[in-house]
């Protein structure tokens, strides 16, 4: 997704894109408020960067490109109930499970020599999956920057500490949002930091007794009304928990009829760190929204079913369902889904997952409010993936 200047600021990269891409094999670009270059590009990977390009200037229901980003959803249950996602409210209406890892490999194998990036997580907790080492294993077969978030508590057992050191995703996004239990579990429901803290120091000095350079060690903190008192702490909260980045992100609305009700409690008073403007309490309207998830950042879900975006928690508008017999590339360039991108593109408004979208009224694209790093190293400045 992208806000019209974005649009514009692209177009106008794609001279030194185009040389950069071509005869380098290497790609600057911005995830979530953290650079990263892509280097060592593949044939594949380069070209399907350009084609993918052309949704800058018109969004064809039948895509040239494959996928240049997706979401891997690993589990569709959690531990926690957070009151602003979907499985904590139980609005998620699917069946909880965590993803087959066969699904996982057909899936990874088909759209991975494209990708850029891969958010290794869904609607659920995916450190909860009962083969993630298997899983990360797969994952690190191409070069994607791969990134996986996590509530945290599940960092308590070794094992999962030992699949993370074992098979590292490019980026471990611990999300805490609270400096005491009182303050986190307001919006974390059932999390306790103590586990969560303890957890980290170890798989930290797993890290540093095999001079490891990934995961990314990153702190995620959402600035609500109940813990923007608490942002000036947050940093120096991180370097004695040993992170290596800091991420202070702006609440997300997601697709439930009560959603701006739900999230009202939450925003803070403070209109800087608010995820959107507004007046007399409700959201106004920003102008120069480009919706480029079913173009390029798909989300598939822990049952197979491949959606246009992250969104459509639930499934309501499928590309397709992967099964053992369909594959991710007839599913991508199918009649459904080229049906369900028009409706993306032309008629959003008959779409609730677009009416609740959380970034097209925000002044940026992404929704992180801050991105900073904690360790001296500029690998942790500039994420480099070869």
């Amino acid at each position: 997704m992208v806000r019209d200047h974005e649009r514009k600021r692209g177009l106008l990269r794609s001279p030194k894109l185009l040389f950069d891409v071509l005869a380098r094999g290497r790609y600057e670009f911005v995830y979530d408020r953290m650079p990263v270059t892509m280097t060592s590009m593949g044939a594949a990977k380069r070209w399907n960067l350009l084609l993918a390009g052309t949704h800058l200037l018109h969004r064809q229901l039948r895509p040239l490109n494959m996928p240049l980003h997706i979401q891997f959803e690993f589990t569709s249950y959690c531990n926690l109930r957070c009151p602003v996602c979907p499985t904590g409210t139980k609005d998620l209406e699917r069946a909880s499970m965590p993803m087959p890892v066969e699904l996982f490999e057909q899936a990874w194998e088909e759209t991975a020599p494209y990708l850029l990036t891969a958010s290794l997580w869904g609607w659920g907790e995916p450190l909860m999956h009962p083969k993630l080492g298997d899983m990360l294993k797969i994952a690190q077969r191409h070069n994607v920057a791969t990134l996986l978030s996590t509530n945290g508590m599940p960092l308590r057992h070794e094992a999962v500490r030992d699949a993370l050191i074992e098979h590292p995703p490019t980026t471990l996004i611990v999300a805490i949002d609270g400096l005491t239990d009182e303050t986190n579990s307001k919006y974390r429901v059932g999390a306790k930091l103590e586990p969560i803290l303890e957890g980290m120091h170890k798989l930290a000095e797993l890290k540093r007794r095999r001079k490891a350079r990934f995961p990314v060690l990153q702190l995620r903190y959402i600035v609500m009304r109940h813990n923007e008192h608490e942002v000036d702490q947050i940093e120096d909260f991180a370097r004695r928990h040993e992170f290596e980045l800091l991420t202070l992100r702006s609440i997300s609305l997601f697709d439930s009829t009560n959603a701006e009700t739900v999230q009202s409690g939450f925003v803070p008073v403070n209109e800087l760190l608010q995820p959107y403007q507004y007046k007399e309490g409700k959201r106004l309207k920003r102008p120069g929204f480009i919706c480029t998830m079913p173009f390029w950042f798909p989300s598939v879900q822990a049952d197979g079913g491949v959606v246009s975006c992250e969104q459509d928690h639930s499934g309501k508008q499928l590309f397709g369902k992967l099964d053992g017999r369909t594959g991710f590339r007839e599913i991508w360039f199918s009649e459904q889904a080229a049906r369900v991108r028009k409706l993306v593109r032309d008629e959003h408004e008959k779409l609730s997952f677009c009416l609740n979208c959380p970034y097209a009224d925000r002044p940026t694209s992404d929704c992180s409010l801050e991105s900073k790093a904690l360790v001296p190293d500029p690998a942790y400045t500039r994420l480099v993936v070869s």
